[in-house]
């Protein structure tokens, strides 16, 4: 502990005495001109490989990605990571020997993996304030908690990415023409719940004389854990706090009595027997698939943001009028196929002590890093935190909406002079992720505080309230060993005794194995 406070106090002087050497703030990018670039002519033309968050390609000449190149004198290659198979992907062009040079780690928890193998530069502090001083004024100012959170053995290797949205929980949503159908409120307890999953399963809510609607899916129970103060299924192993101390929350015996529930409702018909592969079919990730098709009635499946409905709250059109919000991703979908379909949120229900939650995001969304190879060439670390310092937190408010949005007059507009809302235009505002076809959004995530309309209609609805954090917000080195065998051990023994191929005592023998198989020292190692 005394270590840690050392180190901290250090990189925190290192912070202070350090000179910002930042360049002049350019004019804004415009559709009528392009800016030269500022960078002396005798200086290197670097090849910097880049991911970044992506859902459909980039291609080699998109305009904005150009318009970056030629203003730093640089060549970006950006690595088309699907960010549905992103790990996969990318641990498929590092087995082969390729290290991206700007280095986006999604999982938070994948840091110490990637620092372990030799994958990761060094990042100095003093350097981090000279060549991105308004990404680490954003963090110091709206994030503090998180800015040494890329430290490893005293030294910086990942750049926090703060989300600052994510102190919105993921949403427990229902079909709420189902609802009024059968004459039943949202429930707001584990006893409401069940009520109403059977209804749904049981008294034909679509109305087409078939027994083929269920209650819930795979997301949906863990609002089912949530009520016993837990969340089980998810891509890391979730921790919670306990007597001044961390759990895995899917050992904890009370989850035995969640298991009770479940295999029983699954063993009625209320849950939907696929649960096992998912409510997400392919394609865009934060979509379910089960509840768009009408299959289930109930989901905690996305964020707040996949779940808009028409008229929501107001937006502004391209001409700069307030008009009712169009319907989004699961919303949009579902009534394409049931145009009559509605859905409204709830709040997690309550269990038998009082408990509730839906799962949350952490803050700490994942870390940008640099990568190994690109320290070996003098300068190039230095260019890469200055293009990632101007398409992140350009304190210039045209700049930085055109590193996101494109270009002004042509992408977006401003809706009016006081430079609030931005306008993305016609026919940009009806394509899907036309950010990554223009290859703009190069950058990271920094944190602000979240006030757009969108965030505010969230905040209106209390999802910001009951949500389920992971207690460990890093890996350890046990964890990344251990880690997926372990969470894949979880999901089979859930699963199995879900669907009643185990008896419910089988839980105590699970968490025994479990434990044998490497959890008690990734709980040491997490406690320590």
């Amino acid at each position: 502990m005394a270590t840690r406070v050392l180190w901290r106090f250090a990189i925190l002087f290192v912070v202070f005495v350090a000179i910002c050497g930042c360049e002049a703030r350019p004019g804004s990018l415009s559709n009528s001109e392009h800016r030269q670039s500022s960078v002396p002519s005798d200086s290197p033309r670097y090849n910097i490989s880049w991911t970044m968050h992506l859902n459909v390609p980039v291609p080699e000449d998109a305009e904005m990605l150009k318009y970056v190149e030629d203003k730093f004198n640089v060549d970006l290659d950006v690595w088309n990571l699907e960010n549905n198979q992103y790990e996969s992907l990318l641990d498929m062009k590092l087995a082969q020997g390729d290290i991206p040079d700007l280095f986006r780690i999604r999982q938070p928890q994948d840091l110490l993996k990637y620092q372990q193998q030799g994958l990761l530069a060094e990042i100095p502090a003093d350097m981090l304030d000279r060549y991105a001083p308004n990404i680490m004024k954003a963090i110091r100012n709206n994030a503090p908690a998180y800015q040494y959170d890329g430290v490893i053995d005293e030294k910086y290797y990942g750049i926090p990415v703060i989300n600052p949205t994510n102190i919105y929980r993921m949403p427990v949503v229902y079909r709420k023409d189902w609802l009024d159908k059968l004459g039943l409120p949202v429930p707001n307890t584990l006893s409401d719940f069940e009520k109403v999953i059977y209804a749904f399963a049981n008294e034909d809510p679509d109305g087409n004389g078939k027994k083929d609607t269920y209650g819930l899916s795979l997301q949906g129970m863990n609002v089912v854990f949530g009520a016993f103060g837990q969340i089980v299924f998810a891509d890391q192993l979730y921790f919670g706090e306990k007597d001044n101390n961390l759990v895995i929350g899917a050992l904890e015996p009370e989850m035995k009595e969640a298991l009770q529930y479940l295999r029983k409702w699954y063993r009625d018909g209320v849950i939907d027997p696929e649960f096992i592969t998912g409510e997400n079919k392919g394609g865009y990730k934060h979509l379910s698939h089960a509840f768009i098709e009408g299959k289930i009635g109930m989901t905690s499946m996305g964020n707040y943001y996949h779940w808009i409905q028409k008229g929501d709250y107001s937006a502004l059109n391209a001409d700069g009028e307030e008009t009712p919000v169009e319907a989004t991703f699961n919303v949009k979908e579902l009534t394409a196929k049931y145009p009559q379909a509605r859905i409204v949120f709830g709040r997690p229900f309550s269990g038998p002590d009082g408990k509730r939650g839906s799962q949350a995001y952490d803050m700490l969304m994942n870390f940008t890093a640099i990568g190994a190879d690109a320290a070996k060439e003098p300068g190039k670390m230095e260019k890469i935190l200055q293009i990632l310092d101007y398409v992140s937190a350009n304190p210039d408010p045209d700049e930085y909406n055109s590193m996101i949005y494109g270009v002004q007059g042509k992408h977006w507009k401003w809706a009016g002079s006081a430079k609030e809302d931005v306008i993305v235009m016609p026919p940009y505002d009806k394509m899907f992720n036309y950010q990554n076809v223009i290859g703009s959004s190069l950058g990271m995530t920094v944190p602000s505080k979240p006030t757009q309309r969108r965030e505010q209609w969230a905040s209106s609805l209390s999802l910001d309230k009951d949500g389920i954090y992971n207690a460990l917000k890093v890996a350890t080195p046990s964890l990344i060993s251990k880690g997926p065998d372990l969470i894949q051990m979880k999901d089979k023994a859930y699963i199995s005794i879900i669907t009643g191929e185990k008896p419910l005592n089988y839980f105590d023998d699970f968490v025994k194995e479990f434990m044998d198989a490497g959890g008690s020292q990734v709980l040491r190692e997490a406690n320590d």
